[in-house]
């Protein structure tokens, strides 16, 4: 939202209440010094270059999924726009007052504390790497900070919401269209393991273990988990592997597209045209078929795993144990969920106590 008439903006690592310094006003930019005399060794490097070298590494070294990287793509391209408008377009200009200045027009702008939190640490993530490839003597971005925004709970369908999607899905899944049935393997796993969208794109075939029902999942930062998955995701899983996955590939073979290169033939999910199955597919799928739901905001995978988590501890699971099945680091990703329990607690007291 914009800033409030006398409002003052949110800090990113400067010491005054704005963006500028001491003393600043917030309707003007803050002043740069010239920087044209500046004759370190890597005053040849064009940020842009420096940039699409950090994004190559980001993929090709670290192993960042697909989303990170397009977010940083989005981000750093933004930043390196604005510098070259402002005349900085040499790597030895991006120092913590550019980024000041940037994050300073973002903010008038009135982007969201959200997404200038994240434009914080993508600028962070790029100036460290920065740093660790001697491009820089240190990281310009070590002293920003992001605003301070409150956490929105996530968006969770009912128990009973969720039984009449997935009963819906199952009703259409049709052995002459074996698209019907990948997607009802998609839509009953994402829930019932949780999984974020790229791990679930990203299963091979050989990750799945139909004796022990559980999958073998590759998460964030390249960390390896086991998830567990109950009887009506596995019967949909073994549908979808005997009958729709075939199917989908043989079609594909005789709409003259020839055999799939070998990762796309050992991947659990398989599209429509006999490729991997993008992510793309599965948010279009997951929209689609939560679009008749009631409720307001975004509809995507993410929602069957905030879900599933909100299931999860409603029904008395150990907080410990859900941080380890959705693969998050720290324990306060994972509680977010409470909150919503607690909500919902809060709520149903004030429907049901006749003194509440």
């Amino acid at each position: 939202m914009p800033n409030e008439p006398g409002r003052k903006p949110a800090r990113f690592g400067s010491r005054s209440p704005d963006l500028r310094g001491a003393g600043g006003e917030a309707d003007t930019p803050p002043a740069r010094r010239p920087t044209g005399d500046r004759s370190d060794e890597n005053g040849t490097v064009r940020l842009s270059a420096a940039v699409e070298r950090f994004l190559t590494a980001a993929q090709l070294e670290y192993g960042y999924s697909e989303h990170t990287v397009r977010a940083y793509q989005r981000d750093l391209g933004a930043f390196a726009a604005f510098a070259e408008s402002a005349g900085h377009a040499d790597l030895a200009a991006c120092d913590l007052e550019l980024m000041r200045d940037w994050l300073w027009q973002r903010q008038q702008q009135g982007l969201a504390a959200t997404t200038l939190a994240r434009n914080v640490a993508t600028l962070k993530s790029f100036g460290a790497w920065l740093e660790r490839s001697r491009l820089v003597p240190g990281s310009p971005a070590s002293r920003l900070r992001a605003p301070k925004a409150g956490r929105d709970l996530p968006r969770v369908l009912a128990d009973e919401q969720m039984r009449r999607l997935l009963e819906r899905v199952e009703a259409r899944a049709d052995l002459e269209r074996p698209e019907s049935l990948r997607d009802h393997a998609v839509l009953e796993l994402l829930y019932a393991a949780a999984l974020r969208v790229s791990e679930l794109c990203s299963l091979p075939l050989t990750g799945v273990d139909a004796g022990a029902r559980t999958v073998r999942v590759l998460g964030k930062g390249g960390k390896e988990r086991v998830v567990p998955y109950g009887r009506p995701a596995a019967r949909a899983i073994e549908t979808y592997v005997r009958d729709a996955r075939p199917a989908l590939l043989l079609r594909a073979e005789s709409a003259g597209r020839g055999r799939p290169p070998e990762p796309a033939r050992d991947a659990l999910f398989v599209g429509n045209r006999g490729g991997r199955l993008s992510t793309n597919a599965v948010y279009r799928t997951v929209a689609r078929e939560l679009a008749d739901e009631p409720g307001g905001g975004p509809r995507g995978p993410h929602t069957l795993r905030h879900t599933a988590a909100t299931h999860l501890l409603n029904g008395g699971a150990d907080l410990r144990v859900v941080q380890e099945m959705l693969g998050h680091s720290s324990l306060s990703s994972t509680q977010v969920y409470t909150h919503v329990s607690t909500e919902r607690l809060a709520q149903s007291y004030r429907q049901a106590h006749p003194r509440a």
